[in-house]
C-alpha cells in the first residue's frame, strides 16, 4: 500500500493547449441588446400605434357626441313640433265639435221656425181658400142679384112702358 501510495501521491500537471471559447457573456449581452433595442422600437410602434387608435376613437367619441347632441335636439324639437301639432290637433276637434253642435242647434232652430212659419203658410192658405169660397159664393150671389135687378129693371120699364103707353091711351 505504501507503495501505491508512494506512486498515486504524484504531481499530475496537465495543461490544454486549445483556442479559448466563445465569450458566452458577451454574446448573451449582444442578445439581450439587440432582444431590448427590439422590444423599445416595438413598444415605440405599439405605443404610436396605440396613441393614433386612442385619438382615432376620441375623434369618433366627439363626432358621435356631436351627433347624438344634434340628434338629442332634433329629436327635442320635434317632440315639441308633435306637441304643438297635438294641441293644434286638439283645438281644432273641439272647434269642430263646437260647430258641429252649434250647426246642430241651429239646424234645429230652424227645422223649428220653418216648422211653424209652414204651419202658418198653411193657416193663411186654408183662410185664403175659405176667403176664395166666400167670395166666390158673394160673386155667385152678387150674380143672382144682379140677375135679379136687371129682371126688376127690366119689368119696371115695362111697367113703365105700359104705364106710359095707358095713359097716352086715356089722354
Amino acid at each position: 500500500m505504501s507503495c501505491l501510495r508512494k506512486q498515486s501521491t504524484g504531481d499530475v500537471s496537465v495543461e490544454v493547449n486549445a483556442c479559448p471559447g466563445p465569450d458566452l457573456r458577451q454574446i448573451l449581452e449582444d442578445l439581450r441588446c439587440q432582444y431590448e433595442t427590439l422590444i423599445a422600437r416595438n413598444r415605440k410602434e405599439v405605443e404610436d400605434w396605440y396613441e393614433c387608435k386612442i385619438e382615432e376613437v376620441n375623434r369618433e367619441v366627439i363626432t358621435s357626441g356631436q351627433e347624438v347632441e344634434t340628434c338629442n335636439n332634433q329629436v327635442t324639437e320635434l317632440r315639441r313640433q308633435l306637441q304643438t301639432l297635438e294641441i293644434d290637433l286638439q283645438a281644432q276637434l273641439s272647434q269642430r265639435n263646437n260647430l258641429e253642435s252649434s250647426l246642430a242647434e241651429t239646424e234645429c232652430q230652424y227645422n223649428t221656425l220653418l216648422s211653424e212659419l209652414q204651419n202658418q203658410i198653411t193657416c193663411v192658405e186654408q183662410q185664403l181658400a175659405e176667403i176664395r169660397a166666400e167670395i166666390e159664393c158673394q160673386n155667385q150671389e152678387y150674380k143672382t142679384l144682379l140677375d135679379v135687378k136687371c129682371r126688376l129693371e127690366q119689368e119696371i120699364q115695362t111697367y113703365r112702358c105700359l104705364l106710359e103707353g095707358g095713359q097716352q091711351d086715356l089722354m
